[in-house]
């Protein structure tokens, strides 16, 4: 079962004040005016190229703005309090265990605690039969399975998940979904980008929808699912190709 806890954020909420990130004279994302708000699944929709990506790393602070600013609670540039897991996992050329066992040792933990967590960690994301195996020879999805659940090792407040599901066959999908609706109901806030909009439907709370790095719509995912009110959204939602 899983352990529910307080929603409560020492780093929550963010706010992105006209944030706007340039490269040159080319805009990629401008005038970015959002709050991510603590215990909350955000899902940031858009179509190719509309800056979905740019934006979890602004968020994550990968990037600085180049205009505008990202605020996190705790007056921090980029709090410890939060990871990210990107699309094609970054995993290091060792044994499942040992890709748990190495960000901890860097935290400072001793080798018994660090023992602990990675037998509790395998054990809960059903990891155990794969903790010997070299991670970089993992499918797809166990792949994407092993970086979540060393990013949960890191105890964050916020995770942000960029296309956490991209080209995994349905039954790995569900098993990250999954995993992603337990990190919520311990008190995680989630932020992560999707194409997949019945993953939207049923993943998101909140909905940022972007276009051409614009912030067109933020909304309850209730009421923007029901009708958007940007015509770029709708044309979205209705599958048609907007650029």
């Amino acid at each position: 079962m899983t352990q529910m806890r307080p929603i409560t954020s020492a780093i929550l909420p963010l706010r992105l004040e006209g944030a706007s990130y340039a490269v040159g004279d080319k805009p990629l994302l401008s005038d970015i005016s959002l709050i991510v708000k603590p215990g909350r699944r955000l899902v940031v929709l858009g179509a190719n190229g509309a800056g979905k990506s740019l934006l979890l790393r602004l968020c994550h602070g990968l990037i600085a703005p180049t205009a505008g600013r990202c605020i996190w609670a705790d007056g921090s540039s980029r709090p410890t309090a939060q990871a990210m897991v990107f699309q094609r996992p970054v995993l290091l050329r060792r044994s499942v265990a040992a890709n748990l066992d190495y960000p901890l040792a860097l935290r400072g933990l001793s080798r018994l605690s660090r023992r602990d967590m990675v037998a509790r960690t395998l054990a809960r994301f059903g990891l155990d039969p794969l903790a010997d195996q070299p991670a970089r020879l993992l499918s797809g999805g166990e792949q994407q399975r092993l970086a979540l659940a060393r990013a949960w090792t890191m105890t964050p407040e916020v995770l942000f998940l960029d296309e956490p599901t991209s080209a995994l066959d349905p039954s790995a999908t569900r098993m990250i979904e999954e995993m992603i609706e337990s990190f919520s109901a311990e008190g995680i806030t989630i932020v992560l980008t999707t194409h997949n909009l019945g993953q939207a439907r049923r993943l998101a709370e909140d909905v940022a929808f972007l276009h051409r790095g614009q912030l067109i719509e933020h909304r309850p995912a209730a009421d923007f699912f029901a009708g958007p009110q940007a015509p770029e959204a709708r044309a979205y939602l209705a599958g048609d190709l907007i650029w």
